[in-house]
């Protein structure tokens, strides 16, 4: 299916921005693995304890990459935080049958 997996990723981000964890656990495989420089490897259940909560503090992704190769979607965007403050992240989602497996973060990108 072209360019499905692309609006999955938009589903995903946007599971964020609107603050509905249900969009998002719908999306990920119960096989779920999460990896970023401070969390190598961690699972749905962990995953959703160490990163939902920030989803309160997100406002806004701005999508500057997101390119579609093979099973996986390099996205690049630059977040907007309730408070006004903003950053950068490059992600390589990982899908399988319709189903986000993986998700690997690149960060550590304030923007002035």
């Amino acid at each position: 299916m072209p360019h499905e997996r692309l609006k999955l990723t938009r589903d995903y981000y946007g599971g964020y921005e609107s603050g509905d964890r249900r969009v998002v656990e719908k999306l990920l495989a119960n096989e779920f693995t999460f990896y970023s420089p401070a969390d190598m490897g961690i699972d749905r259940a962990r995953y959703f304890e160490r990163c939902w909560p920030g989803a309160e503090l997100i406002e806004a992704f701005e999508f500057k990459r997101l390119l579609e190769v093979d099973d996986e979607v390099v996205v690049t965007y630059e977040c907007t935080r309730t408070d006004g403050t903003r950053f950068r992240n490059t992600e390589v989602l990982t899908f399988g049958d319709d189903k986000l497996h993986r998700v690997e973060v690149y960060f550590g990108w304030n923007i002035a």
